[in-house]
């Protein structure tokens, strides 16, 4: 029974298995010390007519399963004479096919209302056509509520948060047509390190 125990014990202790049974270490997160990276490279979604041609990536990076998940967004493609105000969210699925109506609706794993699903990004300005800031989440890249295969959606108008008056506000915050989706995938340390050297300032 002894030796049992110790079997089971190394096996928990290669997989980096919490004591609580629950948070699983990808084999990545070992090659760089515990820290996840994620992408997900923007494309627009198709057709185009309802929005602007949206391009960029999120990044992502994660130093543990208690640690907050710091996101990198970087986007283009709207209107570069006006400032506007454009939701971003995670959403269930990692699905394209046919386009971003196919990630269906929030990711909300705690069954709650909009705006505390963990991948409730909120509201970002744009300047000269762009979005560039960093940020934290509630997201998480690691254990059963992970991100990784889901989808990160850019939609056309502003986030009410929650405060609309009427169901959809709880849902989904109103924030419109989606102009444009990706699939967050692991990805090594590089493209982080590439592109928040200089990071702008954090929300």
């Amino acid at each position: 029974m002894q030796i049992f125990s110790l079997v089971i014990m190394a096996l928990l202790d290669q997989h980096c298995i919490s004591a609580h049974g629950a948070v699983v270490y990808p084999p990545e997160a070992s090659v760089h010390n515990g820290t996840l990276y994620a992408v997900c490279k923007v494309k627009p979604n198709e057709p185009t007519d309802a929005g602007p041609k949206v391009y960029g990536m999120v990044l992502f990076k994660q130093d543990s399963p208690e640690s907050k998940l710091s996101v990198f967004l970087q986007l283009r493609g709207f209107d570069s004479d006006t400032a506007e105000t454009k939701a971003v969210h995670i959403h269930q699925y990692g699905d394209l096919i046919p386009n971003c109506a196919s990630t269906g609706g929030h990711y909300n794993p705690y069954n709650v209302n909009h705006p505390q699903h963990p991948g409730d990004f909120g509201n970002f300005i744009t300047q000269n056509g762009r979005i560039k800031t960093m940020f934290e989440s509630e997201a998480t890249l690691f254990g059963g509520d992970s991100v990784i295969g889901r989808a990160v959606v850019v939609h056309q108008h502003q986030d009410d948060m929650g405060r609309g008056g009427d169901a959809s506000s709880l849902l989904n915050g109103n924030a419109g047509p989606r102009v444009g989706c990706c699939v967050i995938g692991i990805t090594s340390a590089d493209l982080w390190t590439k592109h928040t050297t200089n990071p702008p300032t954090v929300n």
